[in-house]
């Protein structure tokens, strides 16, 4: 076995000597010291040595394992070392070129917005409350008062992975979510992603953005919830802002609204930006339906609420002129760098 040994290492010597690159010196690591390597294979063969022998052959493989490993890294790092010298012999770096801008990104407008929009509603005591992309349809039609023969599914059924599992068409299931487990009063905002089958133009597309907002309570009524985002709409587009409430319907609200603001550009008189209207339509809203109440296993004789959804897309859009939705999409640093 000795002799085996001496062979193995002076095999292994005599290699790494004649070796003139970098990758014939792994070569040889991995045939004496790798896992099917020569050295390894001794240590296979132990099951033939007397018992007696074995600590004194393990010591010598050990030490023949040893004495390789140690001249072998000792080429490589004088290999590595020349190669280092002749590459920066080859290579010159000319100091009085101008160096290379280091380009930081930055949030992306509706990163912005939506932060001001949280900012606003944590300062009146609301959370922020997040949930599933891929929802059932449960949540996202049934538990809000659209059952499957409802018309108001037809604007909104799409992409749908099996009958009961859907792309959430709103963030509203989270609110449904939030009321099953029956922690009241609630006061949240749902932000998130959410799914419809809209044509991509300047201001659709399938893929946008939406925060809801809910708050369930006692004594709660339509003056809380026009006093909320009269507020919330001053915070966001100027103390000057006005509010107007329209009759609309919501399957999940009754009475429900659409709300407008003055507009920010011309303060109501009449511009280009409003249509000459003086108002911009902002979002839907409205007090919470009993029957969703009911649905989440709320008392809506105790308890009442109200809920509102606005776009992100179109809270960024508005906020900085933008005209065309799909700019926030298509990362065009020419169009992102301005925020």
């Amino acid at each position: 076995m000795k002799e085996k040994l001496e062979q193995i290492k002076a095999d292994a010597l005599s290699k790494i000597e004649n070796s003139d690159t970098l990758e014939k010196l792994n070569e040889i690591r991995v045939n004496f010291l790798g896992k099917k390597g020569e050295l390894t294979a001794v240590l296979k063969s132990m099951k033939d040595v007397a018992p007696e022998e074995r600590p004194k052959v393990g010591q010598m493989v050990n030490e023949t394992r040893e004495e390789i490993e140690k001249v072998l890294e000792k080429h490589i790092s004088q290999m590595e070392k020349a190669l280092r010298e002749a590459k920066m012999k080859t290579e010159v770096i000319d100091v009085t070129l101008p160096a290379k801008k280091n380009n930081v990104g930055h949030r992306h407008p509706n990163t912005i917005a939506l932060e001001e929009v949280e900012r606003i509603f944590i300062g009146m005591g609301y959370e922020v409350v997040e949930g599933p992309e891929v929802e059932k349809d449960y949540y996202n039609f049934e538990a809000l008062n659209i059952p499957k023969d409802h018309p108001a599914r037809d604007e909104q059924d799409t992409f749908y992975i099996t009958e009961d599992i859907v792309l959430r068409t709103q963030t509203s299931p989270v609110q449904v979510r939030e009321m099953e487990k029956g922690k009241l009063p609630i006061r949240m905002i749902a932000p998130g992603r959410v799914f419809r089958s809209d044509e991509v133009d300047a201001t659709h597309s399938p893929s946008f953005h939406q925060i809801e907002g809910l708050v369930i309570d006692k004594n709660i009524t339509f003056a809380d919830l026009k006093g909320t985002l009269a507020e919330f709409a001053r915070e966001l587009f100027g103390e000057e802002t006005k509010v107007k409430f329209r009759p609309h319907h919501f399957p999940f609200t009754e009475p429900s609204a659409e709300m407008d603001v003055t507009c920010f550009k011309c303060g109501g008189s009449g511009c280009r930006f409003c249509k000459g209207s003086g108002w911009i339509e902002i979002l839907g809203c409205g007090m919470v339906h009993p029957n969703v109440l009911n649905m989440s296993g709320i008392d809506p004789e105790e308890y009442s609420g109200f809920a509102f959804g606005v776009g992100l897309e179109r809270i960024a859009l508005l906020k900085y002129e933008i005209d065309d939705m799909r700019l926030l999409y298509e990362n065009d640093i020419r169009f992102l760098k301005q925020f």
